[in-house]
């Protein structure tokens, strides 16, 4: 394996690392919620402020990591993965 490989192997492990971490971080946040969906029904349906309940609340919260988890994805691979490609290709011309 020459040296140019040995560069975008790490750089994939890297990405695949992030994109596993992220991942799991997600399926925690998705299936809590849907745990708590599931087994605490009580919890729920209670009320925060009259209209919205813990669910409802809780729910909305599951979509805004989700967005929140692919902004910082969308960040690392603009910020750094993208950056270590570009510079190794100049620096390799």
């Amino acid at each position: 394996m020459n040296d140019r490989d040995k560069v975008f192997t790490q750089l994939a492990e890297e990405r695949w690392k992030v994109s596993l971490k992220l991942t799991l971080a997600m399926m925690f946040i998705y299936f809590g919620f849907i745990l708590l969906v599931a087994f605490n029904k009580s919890l729920m349906g209670s009320l925060i402020v009259p209209g919205l309940s813990w669910g409802i609340f809780l729910g909305a919260l599951v979509i805004i990591a989700a967005w929140v988890l692919i902004y910082i994805y969308v960040s690392w691979t603009n910020n750094y993965y993208d950056r270590q490609i570009e510079e190794y290709i100049k620096s390799s011309k």
